[in-house]
């Protein structure tokens, strides 16, 4: 309107002048499309040439006309040129085409010349010196505003509504809530305490610098609030994560019947998003509707964000859909949901679709691409999406660069993920964190370890996720001197109190064996949450402590932390590992109360405990009840099978595994082999063996060559087995030929006996275990002189025979036994019982095997050293300790020997009790007078 005026006011004067103003007028109507083109700078000069001398005033009024539309666009040629002009009509020191001109500078960033003309000024005034301010505080140089502030205030002027806003935004920017202060001590003095405008940029400075005690008394103070005065505090809360705080001040915002604008409402979505509280974003999306709002774009981008985040995928893509034109954030906001939600088929399809509507993708947009094409395994379409990063020159942003590390180390390509890696100029923390990561994932870890002194030299500096993926590889690796190095860095950069770290080194301490300084960190630990002691109750089950992961577990049940289906599942294992069947069971209550039935790590590991502690037909009904049976519910179920030597059961849950469509793995078929092996099933192992490859791809093992040497061994195919051994492609191991002893023992062939013993003295020439099988071989055919020989060459290599022991749990404690054992407090009644079953057994026509007693002794002390055994102390207090008719469970750490199995069948029958003994190898069910093993063990 300004414009069409002074244009009306020129129309009086000359008719050359009128001709050309009408010119100008036209140029005006068509919305001033080309208003700052080289025609138009061209036509200012020379309008300016003919009129120079006529009349200064409308050429004045002209410039202060066209000078704030450069400004709005920020047009700063066109700008300079009428500035050249201005100085070549002498109307530099005109106050308000000066004024415009340092705005103009100031608002393009040109701050050298905004600050000459303020310089140059005679009487620079408020306004110049606003300009100048405001300029340097909407650009971000805050430091550079405060300088004109104290500069201007040197010169005795003094600040307005306008000003002191400009200031505070400066305060802002460099943090300085000191001079924040008194500038508000300027404020009141001034008296413009009470301008909204003012208080609203006071409550922004405490806010933001972190005083929300003042900015919440300033905000009360206000006499006027107006929807822009909440929005501003409503906005700080948000920004500093004190999104509940946020949500009190909306319910206050809406009693006090202030009507919250599409800004309010964005403010308050984004705080739903960081409350997780989707039934309230839910809420304020009804607001945006009852508002008429729900068009706005920024407020919509919200809402797909915030539904994307913690509502479902599909509000995020019905709010995007009703979105008339979409921008880039837009498309961001739905593609990242996607890949959030693990949808990247859908965040692909949507590329797709962005891409068709001519919609230029960010780098963003592409990242998110980049992360579907990883989780996806989508190699090409990868490469594709890096070429076009090439063409748009974004290829070289570390934060792409990245993306791409993690793309092709995804997709097992791992040349390309170190090119891209050694192609970056300038390599930061998170590209290192992304080339480790990536080797660690890959299995790689020596890699993954080395890379880390490398990029500690290159003064990179490291976090607690660099420390924590490289502990993870070093717990791979086993080398407890490494984890013990990181400790030492991770104390002294400050990260020994750091969680994340914390729980990491608990883990890796564990798998490396070194519980002394796990239980360590964890004791000295300031917090101890579900994670640590997650990761101290598995490191005490993986080490063979299921006592002290049983105890801890009470100790975190005293605080009262709720576990999850990962600990229960760890809590578990160490029930299987000490066949606590009773303790299991209450593992399994608490499975049962949390919710974790349908968890398929719960699942799994409640087949394994019920089949290791003895009971396979728990194990089959916790099989039944997993929702989604993968691989390793099987795998438990098959080798549970197997060990109970239900053999002909295991193959046929096996073969209902392959109708299912689940392929087996190399574990899967070692079961399957054992399950043979237990049940003496040799031609069935010998189909599956040959045709292990051809059928499921999977090349045999060593495990799977011991196996299989095992079987034809026991079964007395002796030649074979040899044969086997000769044409394998793996140098044979102690498990290989100790298989081939065992089998030497059971057929009494002294010859492979001796070869067998002589390899096994040089792999392993601590364990006792050989020497005794060989004794064991001598003294079955009576070369006595060998064993005495044997038992001598024991002594001198200083050679100590594992102590048996065995180990019967009963009401939640788990009781030790050795032979001859008489320290328990119950040893008078169990000896009774023992004596008891003595006469009992020599009734039942049972005779001790005294032969397989290899000390030089009367034949009645080693009557009475057999009777003595572990197992049989442990039968006979879970006889006295427990209900008539309760089985009996006793686990054993060696294999149980030819006497006591014996005598058990008897036993079980006189008593009429089930004994469910698991040994080193398998599990015996003794019952009825027979054991499942048929005696073939």
């Amino acid at each position: 309107m300004k414009l069409c005026y002074n244009l009306h006011s020129l129309q009086k004067q000359t008719l050359h002048q009128q001709q050309r103003y009408v010119l100008f007028q036209s140029f005006t109507i068509r919305k001033i499309r080309n208003l700052f083109s080289t025609k138009f700078v061209s036509f200012i000069h020379n309008f300016t040439q003919i009129n120079q001398h006529q009349n200064i005033t409308s050429i004045s009024t002209l410039y202060s006309n066209l000078l704030p539309k450069c400004t709005a666009s920020k047009s700063l040629k066109p700008g300079k040129q009428i500035h050249s002009h201005v100085i070549k009509l002498g109307l530099s020191q005109n106050p308000k085409i000066r004024n415009l001109l340092i705005n103009l500078y100031s608002k393009c960033q040109s701050f050298g010349y905004a600050r000459n003309m303020v310089d140059q000024s005679t009487e620079p005034d408020l306004i110049s010196w606003s300009a100048l301010i405001s300029g340097y505080s909407q650009n971000g140089f805050g430091k550079e505003a405060i300088l004109a502030f104290y500069d201007m205030h040197l010169l005795g002027v003094k600040c307005n509504e306008f000003t002191f806003p400009s200031v505070l935004k400066a305060c802002v920017v460099t943090r300085s809530l000191i001079l924040g202060r008194q500038v508000h001590g300027s404020v009141v003095v001034t008296g413009f305490e009470n301008n909204e405008f003012v208080a609203n940029s006071l409550v922004v400075l405490y806010a933001k610098c972190g005083g929300f005690g003042d900015s919440r008394k300033i905000f009360d103070a206000m006499v006027e609030r107006s929807v822009v005065s909440w929005n501003s505090l409503l906005s700080c809360y948000v920004q500093s994560d004190l999104c509940e705080e946020a949500v009190v001040l909306f319910g206050e915002m809406v009693l006090s019947r202030v009507r919250p604008n599409e800004f309010s409402l964005s403010c308050m979505i984004n705080a739903c998003t960081g409350l997780e509280d989707v039934g309230q974003g839910r809420k304020i999306h009804g607001y945006l509707i009852k508002l008429a709002y729900d068009l706005d774009l920024f407020s919509s981008n919200a809402l797909v964000d915030m539904y994307a985040k913690v509502g479902t995928l599909e509000e995020a893509i019905c709010v995007f859909e009703e979105i008339a034109k979409p921008d880039i954030v837009s498309w961001n906001a739905v593609i990242a949901g996607c890949v959030l939600r693990e949808h990247h088929h859908w965040a692909l399809e949507l590329f797709e679709n962005m891409n068709r509507s001519g919609m230029c993708p960010n780098m963003y947009t592409i990242s998110s691409a980049l992360k579907a094409c990883a989780a996806m395994g989508l190699k090409e379409l990868g490469r594709q999406l890096h070429s076009s990063l090439i063409k748009m020159d974004i290829g070289s942003d570390s934060f792409i660069r990245v993306g791409l590390i993690d793309l092709y180390f995804k997709c097992d390509l791992m040349t390309d993920a170190r090119l891209v890696f050694k192609s970056m100029s300038e390599k930061n923390m998170i590209a290192w964190n992304a080339v480790i990561t990536g080797h660690s994932q890959n299995l790689e870890d020596i890699e993954a370890v080395s890379l880390f002194p490398l990029m500690h030299k290159e003064g990179v500096g490291f976090d607690q996720i660099t420390l924590s993926t490289v502990l993870k590889s070093v717990a791979s690796l086993h080398v407890n001197h490494i984890c013990s190095q990181i400790h030492a860095l991770s104390m002294k950069s400050g990260f020994e109190f750091d969680n994340y770290v914390i729980n990491s080194l608990i883990d890796t301490y564990g798998k490396c064996g070194g519980m002394e300084d796990a239980t360590r960190v964890f004791k000295e630990s300031p917090f101890a949450d579900l994670v640590a002691f997650t990761s101290m109750i598995t490191s005490y089950s993986q080490n063979g402590q299921g006592e002290e992961a049983l105890k801890l577990y009470l100790k975190m049940q005293d605080r009262e932390i709720r576990p999850d289906s990962f600990l229960c599942s760890s809590l578990l294992n160490a029930c299987a590992n000490l066949s606590a069947y009773e303790q299991g069971k209450q593992v399994h209550v608490h499975v049962l109360k949390f919710g974790f039935m349908s968890d398929s790590y719960a699942g799994n590991s409640l087949v394994n405990m019920y089949a290791k502690c003895g009971s396979i037909d728990d194990a089959d009904r916790a099989f039944s009840e997993i929702p989604e049976r993968g691989i390793v519910s099987w795998s438990a179920m098959i080798g549970g099978l197997a060990q109970h030597g239900h053999g002909k059961e295991a193959l046929d849950f096996f073969n209902r595994m392959i109708k299912d469509g689940v392929s087996p793995n190399h574990i899967t078929l070692v079961s399957v082999l054992c399950a043979c092996n237990h049940a003496g099933l040799v031609s069935e192992a010998e189909k599956y063996f040959k045709s292990m490859e051809m059928l499921f791809g999977i090349e045999p093992t060593q495990e799977h060559y011991a196996c299989m040497i095992d079987i034809l061994g026991r079964a007395g195919k002796l030649e074979e087995a040899m044969k086997l051994v000769n044409i394998m492609p793996f140098q044979p191991n102690a498990s290989v030929w100790g298989s081939l002893l065992g089998s030497a023992r059971v057929h009494k062939n002294i010859e492979l006996g001796e070869q067998a013993a002589e390899m096994l003295f040089s792999l392993e020439p601590d364990k006792s275990g050989t020497h005794v099988l060989l004794a064991n071989i001598y003294a079955s055919v009576g070369m006595y002189n060998d064993v005495a020989k044997m038992r001598r060459l024991m002594k001198d290599s200083k050679v100590k025979k594992e102590p048996g022991m065995s180990w019967i749990e009963v009401k939640d404690k788990v009781h030790t036994f050795i032979v001859g054992d008489r320290d328990h407090y119950r040893s008078k009644e169990i000896y009774a019982k023992l004596d008891e079953l003595a006469e009992l057994l020599n009734r039942a026509g049972y005779v001790p095997m005294v032969e397989i007693d290899l000390h030089d002794v009367a034949r009645s002390e080693k009557e009475q050293l057999l009777s003595h055994h572990s197992e049989k102390l442990a039968v006979a207090f879970g006889l006295i300790a427990t209900p008539p008719g309760a089985p009996i469970r006793v686990k054993k750490n060696l294999r149980v020997c030819l006497d006591c199995h014996t005598a058990f069948k008897f036993i079980c029958k006189i008593v009429s009790r089930e004994i469910i003994l698991r040994d080193i190898n398998r599990y015996h069910h003794f019952k009825d007078g027979s054991c499942s093993c048929g005696d073939y063990w």
